[in-house]
């Protein structure tokens, strides 16, 4: 969800005034993904690098996260699945139990499934898995080396049992993936959009879909 600061300073704002209305933007594209009949919605809210920002843009984007966590409540009649994913560790710990509190309310709801990256990082979290995976040799519960493979590595990741990425978005006129889901987006298709994110619209998001619609998806084959 890239271009909010953007946003702002083409406005004479301050930044976190983008990132309001970025979070605005977030809420009701991910209505419109669940109206659709999107299965999984992933989006990237605060990555592992974004702690270099300034400590005052960092504490107004941790006050948008409480803000969102305790109004999480009130979306509960749309049936939308919330899990977030990155190391929470590094938060402070009030915003860690309202995460804890989100997921445990929406993990029965079989709407959208919605990851929110938060001090998330691609790398990171292979590195994440890796360690987790030697804990699991080290201790005796996986004995040889035959039984490691895609399936069970991805496992070991933060979206475990989903299934991988097949369309990645990038607005703001940026071409590149930033570290977002390496593994995940191994096959995923990609479409680059020339649009800050507190712009970005619903039929923003149909462009892209009937992009990725046009796309010959041969994962290798002919």
């Amino acid at each position: 969800m890239d271009g909010n600061g953007r946003w702002a300073k083409l406005r004479g704002l301050p930044r976190s005034a983008g990132h309001k209305i970025g979070a605005k933007t977030f809420q009701k594209i991910t209505r419109y993904c669940n109206q659709v009949g999107i299965k999984y919605l992933t989006v990237y809210a605060f990555s592992t690098e974004n702690w270099a920002r300034p400590k005052e843009e960092v504490d107004a984007l941790m006050s948008l996260f409480r803000e969102y966590l305790k109004d999480a409540h009130n979306f509960a009649d749309e049936n939308v699945k919330v899990q977030f994913i990155g190391d929470r560790s590094a938060f402070d710990d009030d915003i860690i139990s309202l995460m804890e509190e989100c997921e445990k309310e929406s993990a029965d709801f079989t709407g959208l499934h919605l990851n929110i990256a938060l001090n998330y990082g691609g790398r990171d979290e292979i590195i994440h898995a890796a360690k987790t995976l030697y804990d699991d040799i080290a201790s005796g519960k996986i004995k040889d080396k035959s039984e490691i493979n895609k399936k069970l590595f991805s496992s070991y990741l933060y979206t475990s049992g989903q299934p991988d990425v097949d369309l990645i978005i990038r607005p703001s006129g940026e071409y590149r993936l930033s570290n977002f889901m390496i593994w995940q987006s191994a096959y995923a298709e990609y479409v680059f959009m020339d649009i800050l994110w507190p712009d970005f619209t619903e039929k923003a998001l149909d462009k892209a879909l009937d992009e990725f619609a046009k796309r010959n998806r041969r994962f290798g084959g002919v």
